[in-house]
């Protein structure tokens, strides 16, 4: 992108555990700090400041990595803020870094070369002409991508004798067995250790069972027939999730902060709820469902385990759950489909 928008400078709006340790740098090079998934008019600011100096404004609007190399969620915020902005809209998607590193097991695999689709996609006069909601179904539109389509389009192979270690972090649920959470997976070779059926994920990201049929052969296809069960759950509201939770909290750049004590986290059509206490003064923290379409989890967070990150208006709290009875891949998919359940009834 940087390639792409040359000579001209960009204002990058970038995740405040993205400045730890270079904050100095980043803001340097016109970095925007903000927490994801929150209201911040300090950001609006942030942005019609870099606008009114002639830069250019980057955002990464899903606000957060795919998980199988597809579309993500897009907020409607966003096609108020193009209003507000009053400058052109430029998209660039890129096709093969999910395949190179993806986001289940981070590390290049040497994929080259990558390809980007850079496009204006509406002037500066159609932004004030189109309403929102057209704008937020232009960009959705826009925004739609799938990685392991692309390499097998493309034939692009990826070598690795590893390439499907990691895997069973977003496959958690057995395509064969239903069961979940007893996923695993080493070298090329996806497995269920409840039923034990094994499959294998060949050079160009498919997957075929070594024995019997094979369910799925594209991954994102397996990915949401996993979200087709969470979303059946949430509209019987059988949905809920209940853990201790070890809390690793970021107010600033400067680092992390661990409690010492873990405090228990739910999960369930009514949001998030966390409770806890920090210096013998007990805490809860809510984030009402209505507020979040989707949320940031990580996979083995610095080598410290699966998390999820939800943010307050000055705080970013990573909560590690404890146990493996649990898949942070579906408290993603719990929180969209959640969302989206509330806003259609």
């Amino acid at each position: 992108m940087t390639t792409a928008i040359f000579p001209k400078r960009a204002n990058y709006v970038v995740a405040i555990d993205g400045f730890i340790g270079i904050e100095w740098l980043l803001r340097a090079v016109g970095g925007i700090c903000n927490r994801k998934f929150t209201r911040s008019v300090t950001l609006v600011r942030n942005m019609l400041h870099a606008r009114n100096n002639g830069d250019i404004v980057v955002l990464f609007p899903e606000a957060r990595y795919s998980l199988c190399g597809t579309t993500a969620i897009l907020p409607e915020s966003l096609g108020k803020m193009i209003r507000k902005m009053n400058v052109p809209v430029v998209t660039i998607i890129m096709h093969g870094h999910h395949i190179n590193s993806p986001f289940w097991n981070v590390g290049s695999r040497g994929i080259k070369p990558i390809r980007s689709e850079m496009k204006l996609l509406l002037t500066q006069q159609e932004t004030q002409e189109m309403p929102v909601d057209e704008i937020n179904a232009l960009l959705a539109e826009t925004f739609v991508y799938d990685d392991f389509a692309w390499q097998k389009e493309n034939s692009v192979r990826v070598k690795s004798k590893h390439r499907a270690e990691g895997l069973h972090n977003i496959l958690y649920q057995c395509a064969s067995c239903s069961t979940e959470y007893e996923m695993s997976s080493e070298g090329c070779i996806l497995r269920c250790n409840h039923c034990g059926k094994t499959w294998e994920m060949s050079e160009f990201g498919e997957l075929s069972a070594v024995s019997g049929d094979t369910e799925f052969s594209h991954i994102p296809d397996w990915y949401e027939w996993e979200r087709s069960n969470v979303k059946r759950e949430v509209e019987s509201g059988s949905y809920s999730f209940s853990k201790s939770v070890r809390i690793e909290s970021l107010p600033s750049a400067k680092g992390f902060v661990t409690f010492e004590k873990h405090g228990h986290l739910t999960h369930d059509l009514s949001g998030f709820f966390l409770s806890g206490e920090i210096e013998e003064v007990e805490f809860t923290v809510k984030w009402p469902a209505p507020s979040l379409y989707s949320c940031h989890i990580e996979f083995d967070y610095k080598g410290r385990g699966d998390c999820v990150d939800l943010n307050t208006a000055d705080d970013t709290l990573y909560l590690f759950p404890e146990g493996n009875d649990f898949a942070v891949t579906k408290i993603a998919l719990a929180t969209e489909e959640i969302h989206k359940y509330l806003v259609k009834n």
